[in-house]
């Protein structure tokens, strides 16, 4: 990870009010934490999300690249800036598309996008990784497409010591780094000092609902 890259994406994560401190979030994954990447905020920002577009399709400018694949939501725009930085660098068309979560939560291509990345290589972006549970399904995805993922790439990773190329199988690299501790629920710290749950952003309200209905049916 170059460190110049890393406070860059950082730095526009802050501008956007993408770094969110010292509150009690529920995380995509259902673990709790104090930080949080908004990464949502950086996203109407049309300039930031190009450049950070762009840093992805530098990073891998010099590999054999197809398509851009990623997880909806967010991956959706990052992909589409991905490929088109990579298709201006490359001077050819790459193609950016997505997977979308199933019943099973699990990452699968709609829309036809499977034939997309059939016998091509493709590269596996996503914004950010606490756990990498959706990336992972989505290099599965790619593979039992028939595409073969050359590489993986995130925005922000989490957990660097878990979330890696032996993770993946593939080569990984990210942008940059945010380390933050997070824990499962029974053994979240914030909740045993009963610090409120963060329910404008992340999973909190979602979370809290679920408890109540599941209260009530007992």
């Amino acid at each position: 990870m170059n460190e110049q890259i890393s406070n860059e994406v950082l730095e526009m994560l802050r501008k956007s009010g993408g770094v969110i401190t010292d509150s009690h979030f529920v995380y995509t994954s259902g673990k709790h934490g104090s930080v949080y990447v908004n990464k949502d905020a950086l996203y109407p920002h049309t300039k930031y999300s190009s450049q950070v577009g762009k840093l992805f399709a530098e990073l891998h400018k010099d590999q054999e690249i197809d398509v851009v694949a990623a997880p909806a939501l967010g991956g959706i725009i990052l992909s589409q800036w991905t490929a088109f930085h990579l298709s201006s660098i490359k001077n050819r068309d790459i193609l950016g598309v997505y997977t979308e979560k199933d019943s099973e939560k699990n990452q699968i291509f709609t829309r036809g996008y499977d034939k997309l990345v059939k016998g091509k290589n493709v590269l596996v972006i996503e914004d950010l990784t606490t756990t990498g549970g959706s990336v992972l399904k989505v290099v599965n995805t790619v593979s039992n497409a028939g595409g073969k993922v050359v590489a993986v790439s995130v925005m922000v990773n989490r957990d660097p010591e878990k979330i890696n190329t032996e993770m993946m199988g593939v080569p990984f690299t990210s942008l940059a780094i945010l380390k933050a501790e997070a824990w499962e629920e029974n053994e979240c710290k914030l909740c045993d000092e009963n610090v409120p749950i963060n329910t404008n952003v992340g999973h909190g309200k979602k979370y809290l609902e679920a408890k109540k209905h599941a209260s009530q049916i007992k």
